[in-house]
Order: C-alpha cells, then structure tokens, then sequence
C-alpha cells in the first residue's frame, strides 16, 4: 500500500469516539446534571406558584419572568463568552443558578412567598442562563476530534433529561416537598459548574481587544450574516417558531390530553422523547456529505407533531409518529450543532451561536401566545393543520436555498484544528 493511499484511508476514518476524551466526558456530565435541572425546574415552579395561592396566572408570569431575560441578554452571553472564555462564563453562571435556586427554597420554607420575589430569583436564573448557553457551541470542538459523535451524545443525554427531569421533580415534591426540590436543582447546578470548572484550562482564544460592547456584537453579527446558509436557515427558523413550534405544544398538549386522557398523552410524549433518543443514535453513524439538506429532509417527519392531533388519529398511529417525529428533530440537531461548530472560527463561535439561540427561541413566545385566540376564532384542529402544512412550506423554503444545499461536512482537518486550538 503506498503512503497516499495510507493517507486516503486516514482521512476518511472517523475521528476517536468522545468518551475516550476525559474532557469530554467532564463537559458531558456537566451538561447532562444541567439540563437535568431545566427539566426538574418547570414542575417545582408551577408547583410552587401554585400552592403559594397565585394560580395559573402567576405559572405565566413566573415563566415569563425568567425567559424574557434569556431572550433580551443572550447575545451578551456571546460577547462575554468570547471574551472571558466560555468556562468561566458557564461556571459563574452555574453558580449564580445554583444560588437563586438556593433563595428560592429558603423562601418556600417560609410562611408567605410573594409573587414578585419568585419572579426575581427567576429572573437571575434567566439571565444566568443566557451567559450559560453560547459557550455551549464553543465548547464541543475543544473537548471532541468527533464534533457529530459528540452532538449526537449530547442530543440522547438532553431527551433522557428531559424525560426524567419533571417525573424525578414529581417524585421529590409528592415525597418530599416542594422546597426539597429547589435544594437538589441546586446541587445539579453546583454539580455541572465542578464538571466545567476543570475545563478552564483549555486554551481557548480570548477577544483580548478593548473594543466597545457594540462593536463585539457588531462583528458577531457580521460573522452571522456572512454566511447565507447560516441566516437562511435561522431565517426560516425564526418563521418556523412562530407557526409550527409556538401552537404545537399547548395546543397539542390539549387536544391530545382531551382525545387519549392524560395518562395516553403522557406516553405520547415519552414516544416523542424515544424517537429523540433514536434520532441522536442515528446522528453517531449517518454522515451525509450535506448535513443541512440531510438534516431538513428528516424535519420534514416533525410536521406528523401537530398533524396527529389535528386529525385525531388513534393511540398507537399518534405514539408512533411521535416516534418519528423525535427522531426527525433530534438528527436535524444533530447535523445543525456539527455544522456550525465546524465551519465557524472558534474565536466568535459563542457570539455566532448566541444570534443562532436568539432567533431560534425569540418568536416561539408569540406564537404560544397567539395559539390560544387562534385556535378560539378557528378551532384547534384547524391551527395544528395550518402549522403543519406551514412546517412543510418553511422546509421546502429552506431547501430552496442555494447556500443550505450546497454546504458540505467541514474536512476532518477543521474538527482536528478546533480541538487542538
């Protein structure tokens, strides 16, 4: 065998698998104790709200309470991530999450819990969280030669949290008590800043400029829009949010509930989160030359979501689309977090994903918000069938564009510099 064709079969071997990385396996812990948290976070809260005497209404304004500031300082996040590195960011705001968690179950020990204070703490938390998530996207090419691997573990680590987080807040509140599990979303919190503390001695590239804070975001968002796959399909995201995934959710969640009880909607969803767990699997062998065109093929599965309610099919027909809907949504991510950790520089990745984060997630609270007089004025049927038919169009609209399909996987070169970086 001569050198080159040594050479050849070298580049096309994938990458070691992640876990044999221990920084990896540090930043994977970190992240799956974290996202635990989240899930555990909205039952205790409307468990709290709720026994405190403030009613649904108070769930919605505590909720409210802690996305509005996600949304409005997230792109700070980016800037501070590039700025002081993304682990010192992430730890500080673990920290900070872990102490207003802390606040909050003192509070509920108490005998009277105000309503303005549980939006305060929850507010902190939110902005916490905003510094939290853009060094997320820095940090997987810096622990993993394997960036898809690696995403794909993450995305199975994030749908077993999310099924676990709100039964394990159950159990704690129905055992135990509400405040108790405040205390253990803490020590989750506590647990994932110790996972990333260690991380800080990655050598990753500060901004050390003394450039103003509108400068820092003015080159983030010039990094952003130079890159029309990039804009495109936040673009078409952002218009995905408001009709596709802002009414599935309540409205699917009601009229599911109402067509197979709460214990079938309940298995309905645990569907969804296997075909997460499936869809993440599928992302750790399937390495389409063009992730983006692969990736959106496969969300056209996630349209079934609103159409099984819609249409009202049986039990089984609804747990298995959901099956398959899961799984189309989780190797969309999959191939989306590869391709922008691999083909954006490191040095402005965390500002680059914080504009990704801001127009994925800012209009999904609009269109929440304007699913419940829709479906009032049509019905909710006929709102999950027009975001299904909507989701179907923003897929095809994002196929159409020229950039999204001709965006191949980065060469391993790229993965192999980022870590090495």
């Amino acid at each position: 065998m001569t050198m080159d064709e040594i050479t050849a079969r070298r580049e096309q071997s994938p990458p070691p698998s992640p876990w044999r990385s221990s920084r990896f396996r540090l930043f994977f812990t970190a992240r799956s104790t974290s996202l635990l948290a989240d899930g555990m976070l909205m039952v205790s809260l409307t468990t709290a709200v709720l026994g405190a005497g403030y009613g649904a209404g108070g769930v919605g304004y505590a909720l409210a309470a802690w996305m509005a500031p996600i949304v409005l300082l997230v792109l700070f996040g980016g800037v501070f991530a590039d700025k002081f590195t993304p682990q010192v960011m992430m730890v500080g705001a673990d920290v900070v999450r872990m102490a207003a968690m802390l606040a909050l179950a003192a509070l509920l020990v108490g005998s009277e819990v105000r309503l303005w204070q549980v939006m305060a703490l929850l507010a902190l938390s939110g902005a916490a969280t905003a510094m939290f998530q853009p060094g997320l996207a820095s940090l997987v090419p810096q622990v993993a030669e394997d960036i898809q691997r690696a995403n794909a573990l993450l995305r199975i680590s994030e749908a077993i949290c999310t099924l676990l987080g709100p039964g394990l807040a159950g159990l704690l509140v129905a055992y135990w008590d509400v405040a108790g599990s405040f205390v253990v979303i803490a020590a989750a919190y506590a647990l994932s800043a110790l996972g990333l503390a260690p991380l800080r001695r990655l050598g990753t590239a500060r901004d050390e400029s003394d450039d103003p804070m509108w400068h820092r975001l003015a080159t983030g968002w010039h990094e952003f829009r130079a890159r029309s796959w990039l804009w495109g399909v936040i673009a078409v995201w952002a218009v995905y949010g408001l009709f596709v995934f802002g009414p599935a959710l309540p409205l699917g969640a009601a009229l599911l509930t109402e067509q197979h009880g709460a214990s079938g909607y309940g298995w309905i969803a645990s569907a969804d989160g296997a075909g997460t767990i499936v869809g993440g699997l599928l992302g750790m062998r399937v390495r389409p030359r063009r992730p983006l065109v692969a990736g959106a093929c496969a969300m056209f599965f996630f349209t079934l979501n609103p159409l099984a309610p819609a249409l009202g099919w049986s039990f089984t027909v609804t747990a298995l689309t959901g099956v398959v809907a899961g799984c189309g949504f989780a190797f969309w991510g999959v191939m989306w977090a590869t391709s922008v950790q691999s083909h954006i520089p490191l040095a402005v990745l965390s500002r680059v994903s914080a504009y990704d984060v801001a127009g994925s997630i800012m209009v999904i609270p609009v269109g929440r918000a304007l699913a419940g007089p829709a479906a009032d004025a049509y019905g909710a049927d006929r709102v999950l069938l027009f975001s299904s038919v909507m989701g179907v169009v923003c897929i095809g609209v994002m196929l159409c564009v020229p950039a999204v399909r001709a965006l191949r996987r980065a060469p391993k070169e790229t993965a192999e510099a980022a870590v090495g970086s």
